[in-house]
């Protein structure tokens, strides 16, 4: 078994919190794991990026080529657009709909949820309006991880205490919100 992943967004959005939900996750399920990020500008909006790897042999690179990509998961989805030539023609797109407009020539979001329904296996979730429910609307980035399980070679309950492990420094409040946003997640993508 072999799982490439990009994961993609702008600073403050989680990102690198969801490739260290997933590493743990691949980590308990006995999977090596191999793990690349760029956040340079990140802090001013910028975008962030990270190469997840997963594997039950050896991974001699901590980069997913292009073309070789089996998931992305995005934050936002133009970001999603951007990092689309990454995947492969069977891989999964899973992205945020609401967009981060943080550029004075942010394409239409029609236009870019055209472009998305365009690939043959892709998810947009509702992910701000499901935090929301999940009563923590800091918490897209778990209702991401969620929509992104139906693709990782890890059970769900193996996400789900990672997620718990992540957050438990936090009040028992905290930990169900996020673990309950990463079902909603997951229920919306199925």
């Amino acid at each position: 078994m072999k799982k490439d992943i990009i994961l993609a967004g702008v600073g403050g959005q989680g990102v690198l919190s969801i490739a260290a939900i997933i590493a743990q996750a691949a980590v308990a399920a006995e999977y090596s794991v191999r793990q690349s990020e760029v956040h340079g500008m990140a802090q001013r909006g910028g975008a962030v990026l990270a190469h997840l790897r997963l594997s039950d042999g050896e991974i001699a690179s901590d980069l997913v080529p292009q073309g070789g990509a089996d998931l992305i998961i995005s934050m936002e989805p133009l970001e999603s657009l951007r990092y689309a030539p990454w995947l492969s023609p069977e891989g999964a797109l899973v992205t945020a709909a609401e967009p981060f407009v943080n550029i004075e020539d942010y394409p239409g979001i029609e236009e870019i949820l055209g472009a998305i329904k365009q690939f043959p296996l892709f998810r947009l979730v509702e992910a701000a309006e499901l935090a929301r429910e999940a009563g923590l609307p800091r918490s897209v980035n778990m209702v991401m991880v969620g929509a992104a399980s139906l693709f990782l070679p890890m059970a769900a309950e193996v996400l789900e205490d990672a997620i718990a492990s992540m957050f438990a420094a936090k009040d028992a409040a905290t930990v169900e919100a996020n673990q309950r946003a990463f079902r909603l997640g997951r229920e919306a993508a199925a």
